[in-house]
């Protein structure tokens, strides 16, 4: 399957807000461990744990404790109430706000969990600055996109990312995006071992077909290039 970046657009029913955050990517690797970034990680980027949940990291850090403890007992109990894992919940919110309740982005996403107006108003959100609307709402819609790609958090996390038009559209997959092709045709030798270095001896018809992977090193997490299609974790297809 292709990697489940979590980029989308909108979702086509009324019944779906059209998305609920800023901006939320996620890359399981090799090893099963699934990183979670406000933005999309073309260079050797640091990764941080998220507390309590070892099979996460984030590209933003974990706040002190202290401001974590103010709103553990609000995601235990929505994480809880949807049947949602409680780790999921606070990689979430740390990737998506660093759990500032205070956080709006560029787009207007708001809160702990960074909700889109709409998607608040769907989900009876009245105030997306109020911790506990805001994690009500946020694992509210998060359990519905779990429910409706059967558990797959990549997907889920895409569709929270913009809505789940686009990852329907596509055959339940992550859309192509110009962008990331654009990148990948920068990518020189300064790049190192793992990315365009030898690539178009794949080259079929004059296509060359690149797998993009995440491979956690040292806490870091180091996209990797490669002509032949990845074993075991999720990747992108970033030409052809």
């Amino acid at each position: 399957m292709l990697l489940r970046i979590v980029i989308v657009t909108v979702c086509a029913t009324a019944l779906w807000p059209t998305s609920a955050g800023a901006q939320i990517y996620a890359w399981r690797d090799a090893n099963g461990t699934l990183v979670l970034s406000d933005r999309k990680i073309n260079a050797p980027t640091d990764v941080y744990t998220v507390e309590g949940a070892p099979a996460y990291r984030a590209t933003t850090p974990a706040p002190a404790p202290s401001v974590r403890a103010d709103y553990e007992p609000l995601v235990t109990e929505h994480a809880a109430r949807h049947a949602l894992r409680p780790e999921l919940v606070r990689a979430v919110i740390q990737v998506e706000s660093g759990f500032n309740p205070w956080a709006r982005s560029s787009k207007g996403a708001m809160g702990l969990m960074q909700l889109m107006p709409d998607t608040a108003r769907l989900l009876g959100v009245r105030n997306p600055y109020d911790p506990a609307e805001n994690i009500r709402g946020g694992t509210a819609y998060l359990r519905r996109l779990l429910d409706r790609y059967e558990g797959n958090e990549e997907l889920a996390l895409a569709a929270y990312n913009a809505g789940a038009g686009a990852v329907d559209r596509y055959g339940r997959q992550v859309p192509p995006y110009r962008e990331t092709r654009d990148y990948v045709k920068k990518v020189g030798s300064r790049a190192g071992a793992g990315t365009r270095a030898g690539l178009r001896a794949s080259a079929v018809g004059g296509a060359v077909i690149i797998y993009k992977t995440l491979e956690i090193v040292d806490g870091r997490a180091i996209p990797r290039y490669s002509t032949d299609r990845p074993q075991a974790g999720t990747y992108e297809i970033v030409s052809r």
